[in-house]
């Protein structure tokens, strides 16, 4: 297996990097957490398909916006918690 890594998406702009970097890490074996903050993602179909390549390949989605978790299916987190996640990564990559 390879390193948990965590992927933190606070800038609505650049949240399809933040999950085709998600994804390019899953291929290469590591353990991927994506966190969206602060921010209701905007859905088109190909980010959609990618979220459910997370969901297939084993990955973690987060979010502390209840519409990311009501309508997207991310898991829910608060902000405290995202810190407590965070100490448990080898690498953190932000957005």
């Amino acid at each position: 297996m390879g390193r948990k890594v965590a992927v933190l998406i606070r800038e609505k702009d650049m949240q399809y990097e933040g999950l085709r970097t998600s994804l390019g890490l899953l291929l290469e074996n590591h353990i991927v957490s994506m966190f969206v903050l602060n921010h209701e993602v905007e859905l088109s179909e190909a980010y959609e398909d990618n979220m459910g390549f997370i969901d297939e390949m084993d990955g973690f989605r987060y979010s502390n916006v209840p519409a990311n978790v009501e309508k997207y299916g991310f898991q829910p987190i608060r902000l405290e918690e995202v810190a407590l996640k965070l100490e448990e990564n080898d690498v953190i990559i932000p957005f």
